[in-house]
Formats: C-alpha cells, sequence, structure tokens
C-alpha cells in the first residue's frame, strides 16, 4: 500500500495522479475532507490532517510507502508513528538541512524508515503572484528584473515523487529539482506577456517597495521572497536536468506553464 498525505494539496493530489496513470492499484489518499475531496474512485480515501496527530490512528496500516507533504511542526511524530507501524519508505518534500525544510529531511531520516528528499526550486505557481497586477495594471511591479533562477512545475515535482515510490533505487537520495531553464524574473515576465499576446512591462521597484507590494498575498514570508529574490541576481540559480532523468520525459518549461495559466493573468 503506498499513502499518500495532503492528497488534495498542491503536489499530493497530482501524486495520486501520477500513481495512478502509472498504473498503481494500492493507492490510500489522505485527506480533511473526503466528502469534498473528489479523489478517483479507484483511491481508497481516509480522513486525517497531519497537523493533528489524533486523526491518524490506523491510516498507516498496512502501508509500505508514503508520500509526505511538508508539515515541520508535527512531522516528527508522524513519521514516528509511521515508521512504527511498518512503514518502510518515505518519499517527502524538503529541502537542504541548512533550509526552511531542512527539519523535515532531519525528522524522516531519523525516523528509522528509509527516504528520499525532494528538494525542489521556486515553485512556478509561486510567480501567480504577479496575476492581479497584470490583471488590473497591464504591468509587473517588482525588485529584481534580473534574478534569475530555475522554478519547476508542481506537476514535475509529483511525477519525480512517484517514481521514487514506484521504483527501486531511490532510497537514500536527495534530488535537488528545478526547472528545465534558467531565466530572468524579465524574461519571465516576457513569457506570460507572450501567452497574452501583449508587451507587459516590468517596473522595476527597489527592495523595500518590492517587500511591500507582496505582503498583502505573502505576508510575513515577503521579506524572505524579495531577500532570496536578491541573492539570485547575485548568484543565478542553475539548471539541472533531473526531472528528465528521473521520469523520462522532458520537463515542463516556463512557457507552458504560463500557457496552462493563461486564464488566471487574464
Amino acid at each position: 500500500m503506498i499513502l499518500v498525505t495532503g492528497a488534495t494539496g498542491n503536489i499530493g493530489r497530482l501524486v495520486v495522479d501520477e500513481l495512478l496513470a502509472a498504473g498503481a492499484t494500492n493507492v490510500r489518499a489522505l485527506t480533511n475532507n473526503p466528502e469534498k475531496a473528489a479523489l478517483p474512485q479507484q483511491v481508497e480515501v481516509v480522513r486525517g490532517y497531519l497537523g493533528r496527530v489524533e486523526t491518524l490512528r490506523g491510516v498507516f496500516d498496512g502501508v509500505e510507502k508514503m508520500y509526505l507533504a511538508p508539515l515541520e511542526k508535527t512531522v516528527r511524530e508522524v513519521t514516528t508513528l509511521a515508521a512504527k507501524a511498518g512503514v518502510r519508505h518515505i518519499v517527502d518534500v524538503s529541502g537542504p538541512k541548512d533550509s526552511w525544510w531542512g527539519p523535515v529531511a532531519v525528522a524522516v531520516e531519523e525516523s528509522g524508515a528509509a527516504w528520499t528528499h525532494l528538494s525542489p526550486g521556486e515553485f512556478m505557481d509561486n510567480l501567480l503572484i504577479w496575476a492581479e497586477q497584470i490583471r488590473t495594471t497591464g504591468e509587473v511591479r517588482d525588485g529584481y528584473p534580473e534574478a534569475a533562477n530555475a522554478p519547476i512545475d508542481l506537476g514535475d515535482i509529483a511525477a519525480v515523487a512517484a517514481k521514487a515510490l514506484l521504483e527501486d533505487g531511490h532510497a537514500g537520495k536527495e534530488y535537488l529539482l528545478t526547472g528545465p531553464e534558467t531565466l530572468t524574473r524579465a524574461e519571465m515576465v516576457r513569457h506570460i506577456g507572450a501567452v497574452l499576446g501583449r508587451q507587459i512591462p516590468f517596473v522595476e521597484v527597489g527592495h523595500d517597495e518590492a517587500v511591500a507590494v507582496l505582503e498583502p498575498s505573502m505576508g510575513e514570508f515577503a521579506r524572505w521572497y524579495v531577500d532570496g529574490m536578491r541573492d539570485f541576481a547575485q548568484h543565478p540559480q542553475q539548471a539541472n536536468r533531473l526531472v528528465e532523468e528521473i521520469t523520462g520525459r522532458p520537463a515542463t518549461t516556463f512557457a507552458q506553464w504560463a500557457r496552462k495559466k493563461v486564464d488566471q493573468f487574464s
């Protein structure tokens, strides 16, 4: 049995789809609201939430492998319960141990189960932070237009997770996942403009103003995010080919992602 936690979340739901597409017939999905989850009929749906450990009684029974959504506050309790129940392999979304999600990776390793860490770079979906500006003003006001990184599509993370759950050879590996190309933020805005059929000006603002622009949508994380963009302006993130190497299919480009999300920018 394979358990997918956070099965209605932005990655977990896609992991379910990838497992089913690969022919898995023993998928259990953990969700806080099974009635509204609208998960496929062939999936065993169970009620529970990682953030409330008391709701997980019996959830791990018969489970050999698990996709673990990142929730730091209870990860140690959850992984301890899973390992005691017989879960042999945990595939998690986390990050390097000196990063924001590092405690997730540490807890998974210390549970005693075999592990595979998926450490993705920025999600392409993060760039939806520009959607309201584009819809209402026709431009993007942000900092560091030359900051460059290699954002990744959520579906590609899910595809790697499914491979790690279904195939041998992934235990003990940490995969630093990126999208297929390094782009500046100005280039990303140009790709969005291309799918909309018009030019979208990138209006560069200072560091503090960039934080202020993002605070309504990102709250306390806005400054951390803009600080990261400043770092990428000085040290661009290099893309790698791990998604393609692991899944056997090309990774999603930013232009392809923008076409999928065009309605949200329109």
